[in-house]
């Protein structure tokens, strides 16, 4: 079964951009929430939720692995597929 990978985006956001280039280059499939096109209280509970104010905010099975730095150290550890799988 694939991981189910959510990232929270802005429109702007160049490392939004990177990470989804990433996972698209590792051919997964992921659901993308824009914040720019969100209700102010959709951010709200996001930052309540992860204690983060930036994004982008990637969840694979629901665990919380934080934002492009992190996506990226999974993928240079050799860690990021484990996680896909």
């Amino acid at each position: 079964m694939a991981a189910n990978i959510t990232i929270y985006s802005t429109t702007v956001c160049p490392y939004c951009i990177r990470a989804k280039q990433l996972l698209e280059r590792k051919g997964v499939k992921y659901k993308e929430i824009n914040l720019s096109n969100e209700a102010p209280e959709v951010r709200v509970e996001l930052m309540q939720r992860t204690h983060h104010r930036t994004v982008p905010q990637i969840f694979i099975n629901d665990q919380f692995i934080g934002g492009f730095d992190q996506l990226y150290a999974l993928e240079r550890d050799g860690k990021l597929d484990e996680l896909l799988a």
